[in-house]
Protein backbone atom coordinates (compact mmCIF):
# COMPACT_ATOMS: atom_id res chain seq x y z
CA UNK A 1 0.00 0.00 0.00
CA UNK A 2 0.92 3.43 -1.09
CA UNK A 3 -0.62 7.03 -0.55
CA UNK A 4 -1.39 8.92 -3.42
CA UNK A 5 -1.26 12.81 -3.51
CA UNK A 6 -3.47 14.87 -5.82
CA UNK A 7 -3.38 18.53 -5.65
CA UNK A 8 -6.73 20.20 -6.58
CA UNK A 9 -7.33 23.78 -7.33
CA UNK A 10 -4.49 24.20 -4.85
CA UNK A 11 -5.25 22.18 -2.45
CA UNK A 12 -3.83 18.80 -1.43
CA UNK A 13 -5.92 15.55 -1.16
CA UNK A 14 -4.63 12.17 -0.16
CA UNK A 15 -5.48 8.28 -0.94
CA UNK A 16 -4.70 5.42 0.28
CA UNK A 17 -3.54 3.21 -3.01
CA UNK A 18 -2.89 -0.79 -2.71
CA UNK A 19 -1.42 -2.43 -5.92
CA UNK A 20 -2.25 -6.07 -6.61
CA UNK A 21 -1.88 -8.91 -8.96
CA UNK A 22 -4.20 -9.64 -11.91
CA UNK A 23 -3.59 -11.85 -14.65
CA UNK A 24 -3.13 -8.94 -17.17
CA UNK A 25 -0.69 -7.43 -14.95
CA UNK A 26 -0.11 -5.35 -11.64
CA UNK A 27 -3.11 -3.27 -11.13
CA UNK A 28 -4.09 -0.06 -8.17
CA UNK A 29 -7.71 0.16 -6.49
CA UNK A 30 -8.11 3.43 -3.55
CA UNK A 31 -8.98 1.47 -0.22
CA UNK A 32 -10.12 5.12 1.31
CA UNK A 33 -9.96 8.32 0.43
CA UNK A 34 -8.81 10.25 3.56
CA UNK A 35 -9.32 13.62 1.88
CA UNK A 36 -7.26 16.74 3.32
CA UNK A 37 -5.90 14.92 6.23
CA UNK A 38 -3.63 16.83 8.73
CA UNK A 39 0.16 16.07 9.18
CA UNK A 40 -0.23 13.97 12.31
CA UNK A 41 -2.51 11.52 10.75
CA UNK A 42 -0.47 11.78 7.16
CA UNK A 43 2.35 10.62 8.92
CA UNK A 44 0.68 7.64 11.18
CA UNK A 45 -0.64 6.29 7.84
CA UNK A 46 2.15 6.31 5.79
CA UNK A 47 3.84 5.03 8.08
CA UNK A 48 0.94 1.74 8.28
CA UNK A 49 1.41 1.84 4.22
CA UNK A 50 4.93 1.90 4.11
CA UNK A 51 6.29 -0.64 6.43
CA UNK A 52 3.97 -2.42 8.61
CA UNK A 53 2.80 -5.55 8.60
CA UNK A 54 -0.61 -6.33 6.89
CA UNK A 55 -2.71 -7.95 9.61
CA UNK A 56 -1.66 -4.69 11.97
CA UNK A 57 -4.11 -2.40 11.19
CA UNK A 58 -4.37 -1.17 14.56
CA UNK A 59 -1.62 1.37 13.88
CA UNK A 60 -3.87 3.88 11.72
CA UNK A 61 -4.68 5.82 13.57
CA UNK A 62 -4.31 7.04 17.16
CA UNK A 63 -7.52 6.81 19.20
CA UNK A 64 -10.32 9.40 19.28
CA UNK A 65 -9.45 12.45 22.53
CA UNK A 66 -12.12 14.82 22.97
CA UNK A 67 -9.10 17.36 22.21
CA UNK A 68 -5.17 17.24 21.70
CA UNK A 69 -4.60 18.60 25.11
CA UNK A 70 -5.72 17.29 28.45
CA UNK A 71 -4.86 18.10 31.74
CA UNK A 72 -3.51 14.57 33.61
CA UNK A 73 -4.19 14.21 37.48
CA UNK A 74 -1.17 12.57 37.81
CA UNK A 75 -1.46 10.71 41.54
CA UNK A 76 -4.05 8.69 39.23
CA UNK A 77 -2.02 7.77 36.09
CA UNK A 78 -1.53 3.74 36.34
CA UNK A 79 -0.25 0.94 33.78
CA UNK A 80 -2.32 -2.36 32.72
CA UNK A 81 -1.46 -6.38 31.08
CA UNK A 82 1.89 -5.61 30.46
CA UNK A 83 2.71 -8.66 28.20
CA UNK A 84 5.06 -9.46 25.46
CA UNK A 85 5.32 -7.67 21.97
CA UNK A 86 8.85 -7.28 20.78
CA UNK A 87 9.39 -10.60 19.39
CA UNK A 88 5.54 -11.14 18.19
CA UNK A 89 6.12 -7.88 16.54
CA UNK A 90 9.16 -9.34 14.87
CA UNK A 91 7.53 -12.81 14.06
CA UNK A 92 4.69 -10.91 12.06
CA UNK A 93 7.70 -8.77 10.25
CA UNK A 94 8.98 -12.02 8.87
CA UNK A 95 5.58 -13.26 8.23
CA UNK A 96 5.21 -9.72 6.18
CA UNK A 97 8.57 -9.74 4.37
CA UNK A 98 8.09 -13.60 3.06
CA UNK A 99 4.81 -12.64 1.69
CA UNK A 100 3.42 -15.81 3.97
CA UNK A 101 -0.01 -13.79 5.46
CA UNK A 102 -1.06 -13.23 1.57
CA UNK A 103 -0.56 -16.29 0.43
CA UNK A 104 -2.43 -18.34 3.52
CA UNK A 105 -5.15 -15.51 3.17
CA UNK A 106 -5.30 -16.28 -0.58
CA UNK A 107 -5.25 -20.09 0.02
CA UNK A 108 -7.64 -20.17 3.09
CA UNK A 109 -10.22 -16.95 2.40
CA UNK A 110 -12.57 -16.12 5.04
CA UNK A 111 -15.96 -17.89 5.08
CA UNK A 112 -18.60 -18.22 7.79
CA UNK A 113 -16.23 -18.85 10.90
CA UNK A 114 -15.67 -16.74 12.98
CA UNK A 115 -12.28 -16.32 12.55
CA UNK A 116 -10.45 -16.73 9.39
CA UNK A 117 -8.47 -19.94 8.91
CA UNK A 118 -5.50 -18.19 7.78
CA UNK A 119 -5.30 -15.84 11.23
CA UNK A 120 -5.30 -18.84 13.42
CA UNK A 121 -2.67 -20.09 11.14
CA UNK A 122 -0.56 -16.79 11.81
CA UNK A 123 -1.41 -18.04 15.27
CA UNK A 124 -0.28 -21.20 15.34
CA UNK A 125 2.80 -20.21 13.76
CA UNK A 126 4.00 -17.29 15.92
CA UNK A 127 3.45 -18.72 19.07
CA UNK A 128 5.58 -22.04 17.61
CA UNK A 129 8.08 -19.43 17.02
CA UNK A 130 8.07 -17.33 20.34
CA UNK A 131 6.56 -19.62 23.17
CA UNK A 132 6.31 -23.17 21.70
CA UNK A 133 3.05 -24.34 23.47
CA UNK A 134 0.50 -26.67 22.91
CA UNK A 135 -3.01 -25.58 21.78
CA UNK A 136 -4.67 -26.09 25.14
CA UNK A 137 -1.92 -23.60 26.63
CA UNK A 138 -1.94 -21.08 23.81
CA UNK A 139 -5.50 -21.00 24.15
CA UNK A 140 -6.09 -20.59 28.06
CA UNK A 141 -2.88 -18.75 29.04
CA UNK A 142 -0.30 -17.39 26.03
CA UNK A 143 -1.85 -15.58 23.45
CA UNK A 144 -4.07 -12.95 26.62
CA UNK A 145 -0.53 -12.78 27.40
CA UNK A 146 1.04 -11.79 24.32
CA UNK A 147 0.57 -8.50 21.78
CA UNK A 148 -1.21 -10.77 19.07
CA UNK A 149 -4.77 -9.86 19.94
CA UNK A 150 -3.64 -6.24 19.25
CA UNK A 151 -1.92 -7.08 16.45
CA UNK A 152 -4.00 -9.31 15.06
CA UNK A 153 -7.30 -8.21 16.06
CA UNK A 154 -8.98 -11.48 17.04
CA UNK A 155 -10.55 -11.30 20.46
CA UNK A 156 -9.10 -13.30 22.74
CA UNK A 157 -12.41 -15.66 23.52
CA UNK A 158 -12.39 -16.08 20.01
CA UNK A 159 -8.87 -18.22 20.29
CA UNK A 160 -10.05 -21.62 22.07
CA UNK A 161 -7.98 -25.47 21.99
CA UNK A 162 -10.87 -26.33 19.40
CA UNK A 163 -10.39 -23.84 17.00
CA UNK A 164 -6.77 -24.34 16.72
CA UNK A 165 -6.67 -28.06 16.40
CA UNK A 166 -9.35 -27.47 13.71
CA UNK A 167 -6.62 -24.70 11.78
CA UNK A 168 -4.73 -28.13 11.79
CA UNK A 169 -6.96 -29.38 9.56
CA UNK A 170 -8.01 -26.28 7.07
CA UNK A 171 -3.94 -26.10 6.59
CA UNK A 172 -2.84 -28.93 5.72
CA UNK A 173 -3.98 -29.58 2.15
CA UNK A 174 -2.35 -26.38 1.34
CA UNK A 175 1.32 -27.41 2.38
CA UNK A 176 2.68 -28.28 -1.23
CA UNK A 177 1.47 -24.61 -2.36
CA UNK A 178 2.72 -22.60 0.38
CA UNK A 179 6.07 -24.83 0.41
CA UNK A 180 6.57 -23.76 -3.38
CA UNK A 181 6.04 -20.14 -2.39
CA UNK A 182 8.54 -20.06 0.65
CA UNK A 183 11.27 -21.67 -1.69
CA UNK A 184 10.93 -19.26 -4.62
CA UNK A 185 10.71 -16.44 -1.90
CA UNK A 186 13.49 -17.38 -0.17
CA UNK A 187 15.43 -17.69 -3.13
CA UNK A 188 14.86 -14.04 -4.85
CA UNK A 189 15.44 -12.49 -1.33
CA UNK A 190 18.65 -13.80 0.10
CA UNK A 191 19.32 -15.20 -3.67
CA UNK A 192 19.49 -19.15 -2.50
CA UNK A 193 20.20 -21.33 -5.64
CA UNK A 194 18.78 -24.67 -4.89
CA UNK A 195 21.63 -26.48 -7.02
CA UNK A 196 22.68 -28.15 -4.09
CA UNK A 197 20.19 -30.29 -1.47
CA UNK A 198 20.90 -31.75 1.69
CA UNK A 199 18.87 -34.38 2.66
CA UNK A 200 18.39 -35.93 6.18
CA UNK A 201 15.58 -38.26 8.56
CA UNK A 202 15.39 -37.65 12.39
CA UNK A 203 12.33 -39.22 14.37
CA UNK A 204 10.14 -37.83 17.06
CA UNK A 205 8.24 -39.86 19.26
CA UNK A 206 4.56 -39.51 21.26
CA UNK A 207 3.09 -39.23 24.64
CA UNK A 208 -0.24 -41.69 24.32
CA UNK A 209 -1.20 -44.94 23.07
CA UNK A 210 -1.84 -43.05 18.86
CA UNK A 211 -4.35 -45.84 18.00
CA UNK A 212 -5.42 -43.98 15.27
CA UNK A 213 -2.47 -43.37 13.64
CA UNK A 214 -1.20 -45.80 11.41
CA UNK A 215 1.73 -44.25 11.04
CA UNK A 216 2.94 -44.25 14.48
CA UNK A 217 5.09 -46.96 14.93
CA UNK A 218 8.15 -48.10 17.03
CA UNK A 219 11.89 -48.07 15.30
CA UNK A 220 14.85 -46.79 15.35
CA UNK A 221 14.87 -43.62 17.82
CA UNK A 222 17.28 -40.76 17.67
CA UNK A 223 15.21 -39.19 20.68
CA UNK A 224 16.52 -42.61 22.87
CA UNK A 225 12.69 -43.34 23.61
CA UNK A 226 12.40 -47.12 22.15
CA UNK A 227 9.52 -47.55 24.53
CA UNK A 228 7.15 -44.63 22.63
CA UNK A 229 5.53 -44.99 19.31
CA UNK A 230 7.69 -42.71 17.03
CA UNK A 231 7.38 -41.02 12.98
CA UNK A 232 10.22 -40.19 11.04
CA UNK A 233 10.20 -37.20 9.95
CA UNK A 234 12.44 -36.19 6.43
CA UNK A 235 13.65 -32.76 5.81
CA UNK A 236 15.21 -31.17 2.45
CA UNK A 237 17.33 -27.72 2.73
CA UNK A 238 19.74 -25.69 0.58
CA UNK A 239 23.47 -25.94 1.08
CA UNK A 240 23.02 -22.35 3.54
CA UNK A 241 20.31 -24.36 5.62
CA UNK A 242 17.08 -22.90 4.24
CA UNK A 243 14.18 -25.45 4.41
CA UNK A 244 12.63 -26.65 1.08
CA UNK A 245 10.32 -29.48 2.50
CA UNK A 246 9.43 -32.01 4.67
CA UNK A 247 7.58 -34.80 4.78
CA UNK A 248 6.47 -37.51 7.08
CA UNK A 249 7.23 -41.58 7.26
CA UNK A 250 5.70 -43.88 9.46
CA UNK A 251 7.75 -44.77 12.53
CA UNK A 252 9.43 -48.46 11.31
CA UNK A 253 10.58 -47.03 8.12
CA UNK A 254 14.53 -47.41 7.27
CA UNK A 255 15.85 -44.46 6.37
CA UNK A 256 16.72 -45.78 2.66
CA UNK A 257 13.52 -46.35 1.88
CA UNK A 258 12.28 -42.84 2.23
CA UNK A 259 14.84 -41.60 -0.60
CA UNK A 260 12.94 -42.26 -3.75
CA UNK A 261 9.64 -40.69 -2.41
CA UNK A 262 11.36 -37.48 -1.40
CA UNK A 263 13.20 -37.17 -4.56
CA UNK A 264 10.29 -37.84 -6.88
CA UNK A 265 8.22 -35.54 -4.48
CA UNK A 266 10.49 -32.63 -5.07
CA UNK A 267 11.61 -32.92 -8.56
CA UNK A 268 7.68 -32.73 -8.97
CA UNK A 269 7.13 -29.71 -7.33
CA UNK A 270 10.48 -27.87 -8.48
CA UNK A 271 11.21 -29.85 -11.47
CA UNK A 272 14.27 -32.20 -12.36
CA UNK A 273 16.71 -29.58 -12.51
CA UNK A 274 20.73 -30.50 -12.43
CA UNK A 275 20.92 -30.53 -8.62
CA UNK A 276 23.15 -32.50 -6.18
CA UNK A 277 21.79 -34.59 -3.88
CA UNK A 278 23.73 -35.31 -0.65
CA UNK A 279 22.98 -37.88 2.05
CA UNK A 280 24.15 -39.31 5.00
CA UNK A 281 25.18 -43.30 4.98
CA UNK A 282 22.01 -44.33 6.37
CA UNK A 283 20.34 -43.73 2.92
CA UNK A 284 22.84 -45.71 0.91
CA UNK A 285 21.49 -49.19 -0.66
CA UNK A 286 22.73 -50.06 -4.22
CA UNK A 287 18.60 -50.09 -5.15
CA UNK A 288 18.88 -45.86 -4.11
CA UNK A 289 22.14 -45.62 -5.84
CA UNK A 290 20.93 -47.15 -9.11
CA UNK A 291 17.80 -44.84 -9.00
CA UNK A 292 19.53 -41.58 -8.78
CA UNK A 293 22.04 -42.84 -11.68
CA UNK A 294 18.94 -43.56 -13.79
CA UNK A 295 17.11 -40.38 -13.48
CA UNK A 296 20.86 -38.57 -14.59
CA UNK A 297 20.86 -37.37 -10.83
CA UNK A 298 23.91 -36.22 -8.93
CA UNK A 299 24.46 -37.56 -5.75
CA UNK A 300 26.95 -37.27 -2.82
CA UNK A 301 26.40 -39.79 -0.54
CA UNK A 302 28.43 -41.11 2.68
CA UNK A 303 29.28 -44.72 2.47
CA UNK A 304 29.37 -46.99 5.65
CA UNK A 305 33.06 -47.51 7.42
CA UNK A 306 32.81 -51.38 6.28
CA UNK A 307 33.99 -50.55 2.70
CA UNK A 308 36.89 -48.64 3.67
CA UNK A 309 38.65 -52.28 3.69
CA UNK A 310 38.55 -51.93 0.22
CA UNK A 311 40.50 -49.02 -0.10
CA UNK A 312 43.53 -50.45 2.66
CA UNK A 313 46.46 -49.68 0.09
CA UNK A 314 45.17 -45.91 -0.74
CA UNK A 315 44.69 -45.29 3.21
CA UNK A 316 48.66 -46.13 3.98
CA UNK A 317 49.51 -43.64 1.45
CA UNK A 318 51.32 -39.98 1.55
CA UNK A 319 49.57 -38.67 -1.08
CA UNK A 320 46.62 -36.88 1.44
CA UNK A 321 45.48 -33.22 0.42
CA UNK A 322 44.44 -31.06 3.25
CA UNK A 323 41.15 -29.90 2.82
CA UNK A 324 40.48 -28.30 6.27
CA UNK A 325 42.51 -27.67 9.11
CA UNK A 326 43.13 -31.01 10.66
CA UNK A 327 41.11 -32.71 7.81
CA UNK A 328 42.65 -34.43 4.79
CA UNK A 329 40.85 -36.56 2.03
CA UNK A 330 41.99 -37.81 -1.35
CA UNK A 331 40.48 -39.30 -4.71
CA UNK A 332 40.10 -43.00 -5.37
CA UNK A 333 38.73 -43.85 -8.79
CA UNK A 334 35.89 -46.30 -8.65
CA UNK A 335 36.37 -49.20 -11.56
CA UNK A 336 34.33 -48.23 -14.86
CA UNK A 337 34.86 -44.56 -14.13
CA UNK A 338 31.63 -43.33 -13.43
CA UNK A 339 32.08 -43.06 -9.89
CA UNK A 340 34.39 -41.35 -7.37
CA UNK A 341 35.43 -42.70 -3.67
CA UNK A 342 36.63 -40.06 -1.68
CA UNK A 343 38.73 -40.92 1.39
CA UNK A 344 38.89 -38.35 4.41
CA UNK A 345 40.60 -38.42 7.51
CA UNK A 346 40.04 -36.53 10.61
CA UNK A 347 42.36 -35.77 12.99
CA UNK A 348 39.74 -34.79 15.68
CA UNK A 349 37.89 -37.87 14.75
CA UNK A 350 40.93 -39.86 15.46
CA UNK A 351 41.93 -39.17 18.74
CA UNK A 352 38.55 -39.69 19.81
CA UNK A 353 37.98 -43.38 18.04
CA UNK A 354 41.52 -43.97 19.19
CA UNK A 355 40.26 -43.42 23.28
CA UNK A 356 37.60 -45.21 22.59
CA UNK A 357 39.34 -48.22 21.55
CA UNK A 358 41.48 -48.19 24.08
CA UNK A 359 38.76 -47.55 26.76
CA UNK A 360 36.68 -50.44 25.59
CA UNK A 361 40.12 -52.91 25.22
CA UNK A 362 41.25 -51.46 28.43
CA UNK A 363 37.59 -52.48 30.08
CA UNK A 364 37.97 -56.07 28.32
CA UNK A 365 41.03 -57.27 29.43
CA UNK A 366 40.34 -56.03 32.99
CA UNK A 367 37.29 -58.46 32.99
CA UNK A 368 38.45 -61.23 30.93
CA UNK A 369 41.40 -61.20 34.03
CA UNK A 370 38.89 -61.22 36.27
CA UNK A 371 36.71 -64.29 34.79
CA UNK A 372 39.90 -66.30 34.64
CA UNK A 373 40.48 -66.13 38.30
CA UNK A 374 36.94 -66.31 38.97
CA UNK A 375 37.14 -70.19 37.71
CA UNK A 376 40.63 -71.14 39.48
CA UNK A 377 38.45 -69.88 42.79
CA UNK A 378 35.42 -71.92 42.40
CA UNK A 379 34.16 -74.18 39.50
CA UNK A 380 32.51 -73.02 36.14
CA UNK A 381 31.02 -74.93 33.33
CA UNK A 382 32.59 -73.87 30.36
CA UNK A 383 28.74 -72.65 28.99
CA UNK A 384 28.54 -70.23 32.08
CA UNK A 385 31.88 -68.94 31.14
CA UNK A 386 31.18 -68.79 27.36
CA UNK A 387 27.50 -66.89 28.04
CA UNK A 388 29.67 -64.28 30.33
CA UNK A 389 32.08 -63.47 27.87
CA UNK A 390 29.61 -62.85 25.19
CA UNK A 391 27.72 -60.49 27.17
CA UNK A 392 31.21 -59.09 28.06
CA UNK A 393 31.84 -58.60 24.15
CA UNK A 394 28.35 -57.54 22.97
CA UNK A 395 28.12 -54.68 25.69
CA UNK A 396 31.72 -53.51 24.14
CA UNK A 397 31.76 -54.34 20.83
CA UNK A 398 34.34 -51.23 19.87
CA UNK A 399 37.34 -53.55 20.74
CA UNK A 400 35.56 -57.04 20.91
CA UNK A 401 37.02 -58.51 17.44
CA UNK A 402 40.69 -57.48 19.08
CA UNK A 403 40.28 -60.40 21.65
CA UNK A 404 40.36 -64.01 20.79
CA UNK A 405 39.57 -66.38 23.89
CA UNK A 406 39.39 -69.52 24.29
CA UNK A 407 37.55 -72.05 26.71
CA UNK A 408 38.89 -75.61 27.89
CA UNK A 409 36.96 -77.74 30.30
CA UNK A 410 39.75 -79.63 32.97
CA UNK A 411 39.69 -82.84 34.31
CA UNK A 412 37.29 -82.13 37.07
CA UNK A 413 34.89 -80.37 34.14
CA UNK A 414 35.51 -76.67 35.66
CA UNK A 415 36.35 -74.07 32.57
CA UNK A 416 39.71 -72.74 32.29
CA UNK A 417 39.99 -69.16 30.45
CA UNK A 418 42.96 -67.88 27.91
CA UNK A 419 43.22 -65.07 25.54
CA UNK A 420 45.00 -63.37 23.00
CA UNK A 421 45.03 -60.14 21.30
CA UNK A 422 45.09 -60.01 17.57
CA UNK A 423 47.48 -57.59 16.38
CA UNK A 424 46.11 -57.55 12.57
CA UNK A 425 42.92 -56.18 13.70
CA UNK A 426 44.94 -53.94 16.06
CA UNK A 427 47.13 -52.87 12.65
CA UNK A 428 43.82 -52.12 10.94
CA UNK A 429 42.10 -50.09 13.61
CA UNK A 430 45.51 -47.81 13.76
CA UNK A 431 45.56 -47.45 10.06
CA UNK A 432 41.37 -46.37 9.81
CA UNK A 433 40.68 -44.90 12.63
CA UNK A 434 39.44 -41.14 11.85
CA UNK A 435 38.95 -42.33 8.42
CA UNK A 436 35.42 -42.11 6.50
CA UNK A 437 34.49 -42.51 2.78
CA UNK A 438 32.37 -40.96 0.45
CA UNK A 439 30.76 -41.80 -3.02
CA UNK A 440 29.78 -39.60 -5.42
CA UNK A 441 29.60 -39.63 -9.40
CA UNK A 442 30.59 -36.44 -9.84
CA UNK A 443 33.65 -36.88 -11.57
CA UNK A 444 35.25 -33.02 -12.39
CA UNK A 445 35.21 -31.95 -8.97
CA UNK A 446 38.00 -32.10 -6.52
CA UNK A 447 38.11 -33.49 -3.21
CA UNK A 448 38.05 -30.67 -1.24
CA UNK A 449 35.26 -29.48 -3.22
CA UNK A 450 33.42 -32.73 -2.74
CA UNK A 451 34.68 -32.63 0.57
CA UNK A 452 32.99 -29.76 1.21
CA UNK A 453 29.46 -29.95 -0.36
CA UNK A 454 29.20 -33.27 2.05
CA UNK A 455 30.14 -31.26 5.12
CA UNK A 456 26.72 -29.15 4.59
CA UNK A 457 25.20 -32.39 5.68
CA UNK A 458 24.93 -30.62 9.05
CA UNK A 459 23.08 -27.93 8.01
CA UNK A 460 20.11 -30.61 7.96
CA UNK A 461 21.18 -32.22 11.33
CA UNK A 462 21.36 -28.59 12.59
CA UNK A 463 17.82 -27.76 11.54
CA UNK A 464 16.21 -30.98 13.60
CA UNK A 465 18.22 -29.87 16.23
CA UNK A 466 16.66 -26.11 16.34
CA UNK A 467 13.26 -28.01 15.74
CA UNK A 468 13.67 -30.13 18.74
CA UNK A 469 14.98 -27.82 21.38
CA UNK A 470 14.04 -24.37 20.29
CA UNK A 471 10.63 -25.01 18.70
CA UNK A 472 9.70 -28.03 21.22
CA UNK A 473 8.63 -30.43 17.99
CA UNK A 474 8.74 -32.88 20.57
CA UNK A 475 7.04 -34.63 22.24
CA UNK A 476 3.49 -35.07 19.76
CA UNK A 477 0.81 -34.98 21.69
CA UNK A 478 -1.36 -35.19 18.69
CA UNK A 479 -2.90 -38.63 18.21
CA UNK A 480 -4.72 -38.02 14.69
CA UNK A 481 -2.03 -38.97 11.39
CA UNK A 482 -3.34 -36.15 10.04
CA UNK A 483 -2.87 -33.60 12.69
CA UNK A 484 0.73 -34.88 13.23
CA UNK A 485 1.49 -33.87 10.35
CA UNK A 486 -0.04 -30.49 10.43
CA UNK A 487 1.40 -29.95 13.58
CA UNK A 488 5.49 -31.00 11.82
CA UNK A 489 4.58 -28.51 9.30
CA UNK A 490 3.25 -25.44 11.91
CA UNK A 491 6.86 -26.61 13.30
CA UNK A 492 8.60 -26.51 9.81
CA UNK A 493 6.61 -22.92 9.18
CA UNK A 494 8.31 -21.46 12.03
CA UNK A 495 11.69 -22.79 11.41
CA UNK A 496 11.57 -20.72 8.06
CA UNK A 497 10.36 -17.67 10.12
CA UNK A 498 13.82 -18.91 12.44
CA UNK A 499 16.44 -19.11 9.12
CA UNK A 500 14.90 -16.32 7.69
CA UNK A 501 15.60 -14.33 11.20
CA UNK A 502 19.13 -15.72 10.83
CA UNK A 503 19.51 -14.63 7.49
CA UNK A 504 18.91 -11.62 8.07
CA UNK A 505 20.57 -11.36 11.35
CA UNK A 506 23.92 -12.76 9.46
CA UNK A 507 23.61 -9.79 6.41
CA UNK A 508 23.16 -7.25 8.89
CA UNK A 509 26.36 -8.51 11.06
CA UNK A 510 24.43 -9.79 14.01
CA UNK A 511 25.82 -13.00 13.54
CA UNK A 512 23.59 -15.32 12.99
CA UNK A 513 21.76 -17.21 15.86
CA UNK A 514 18.23 -15.83 16.17
CA UNK A 515 17.28 -16.89 19.56
CA UNK A 516 19.97 -14.35 21.11
CA UNK A 517 17.79 -11.63 19.12
CA UNK A 518 14.69 -12.66 20.03
CA UNK A 519 15.55 -13.14 23.51
CA UNK A 520 16.54 -9.46 22.99
CA UNK A 521 13.53 -8.01 21.58
CA UNK A 522 10.85 -9.57 23.58
CA UNK A 523 11.87 -7.98 26.63
CA UNK A 524 9.94 -4.71 25.03
CA UNK A 525 6.72 -5.20 26.39
CA UNK A 526 3.14 -3.58 25.32
CA UNK A 527 1.54 -1.74 27.91
CA UNK A 528 -2.14 -0.10 29.37
CA UNK A 529 -1.41 3.50 30.33
CA UNK A 530 -4.52 4.50 31.85
CA UNK A 531 -4.88 8.46 32.78
CA UNK A 532 -7.59 10.64 34.45
CA UNK A 533 -7.72 14.23 33.59
CA UNK A 534 -8.46 16.93 36.00
CA UNK A 535 -12.15 16.95 35.18
CA UNK A 536 -12.85 13.16 35.55
CA UNK A 537 -12.32 11.51 32.09
CA UNK A 538 -10.36 8.44 31.62
CA UNK A 539 -7.87 7.87 28.58
CA UNK A 540 -6.68 4.49 27.89
CA UNK A 541 -3.40 4.02 25.57
CA UNK A 542 -1.86 1.37 24.50
CA UNK A 543 1.95 1.79 24.47
CA UNK A 544 4.77 0.29 23.50
CA UNK A 545 8.03 0.50 26.06
CA UNK A 546 10.96 2.33 24.90
CA UNK A 547 13.64 -0.50 23.49
CA UNK A 548 16.52 -0.01 25.46
CA UNK A 549 19.92 1.16 23.69
CA UNK A 550 21.05 -2.28 22.76
CA UNK A 551 17.61 -3.00 21.54
CA UNK A 552 17.59 0.05 19.18
CA UNK A 553 20.66 -0.98 17.57
CA UNK A 554 19.21 -4.11 16.76
CA UNK A 555 16.25 -2.97 15.72
CA UNK A 556 18.25 -0.41 13.07
CA UNK A 557 20.54 -3.13 11.79
CA UNK A 558 17.15 -5.22 11.39
CA UNK A 559 15.47 -2.83 10.17
CA UNK A 560 12.23 -3.16 11.65
CA UNK A 561 10.45 0.01 12.88
CA UNK A 562 8.14 -0.25 16.31
CA UNK A 563 5.29 1.69 16.35
CA UNK A 564 5.04 4.27 19.47
CA UNK A 565 1.60 3.29 20.22
CA UNK A 566 -1.34 1.09 19.27
CA UNK A 567 -4.95 1.66 18.98
CA UNK A 568 -6.98 0.68 21.99
CA UNK A 569 -9.93 -1.78 20.85
CA UNK A 570 -11.54 -3.14 23.79
CA UNK A 571 -13.08 -5.84 22.15
CA UNK A 572 -9.81 -7.83 21.78
CA UNK A 573 -9.30 -8.60 25.72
Amino acid sequence: MYLRKVRVKGKTYWSLVETYRTERGPRQRIISYLGDTDARTGKGVKAAAEDQPRVSQCVLFDEDLPSDWQEIDLRRVQTQRPRGFGDWWVGLWLLNKLGLTDKLEDLMPSGREDVPWWATTITSVLCRMCEPSSELRIAETLYERSALPDLLGIPVDKINDDRLYRTLDHLLPHKAEIEQHLAGRMGSLFGIEYDLLLYDVTSTFFEGTCTANAAARRGYSRDQRPDCKQVNIALVVSRCGMPLAVEVFPGNTHDSKTVNQIVTTVEARYGKADRVWVMDRGMVSEVNVSFLKEGGRRYILGTPKSHLKQFEKQLAESDWITVRDGVEAKLCPAPGGDEMFILCRSADRTKKEQAMHTRFEEKIEASLIKIAETCTIRKRTPVQVATQIGRLLQRNSRAAALFSATIKEAEDGSARLTWLKRTEWQDWARLSEGCYLLRSNITDWTADELWKAYIQLTQAEAAFRIQKSDLALRPVWHQLEKRVEAHIFICFLAFVLWKTLGQICSAAGLGDEPRVVLDELKEIRLVDVIMTTKNGTTIRRRCITQPSREQAILLKHLGIRLPKQLKVTENVV
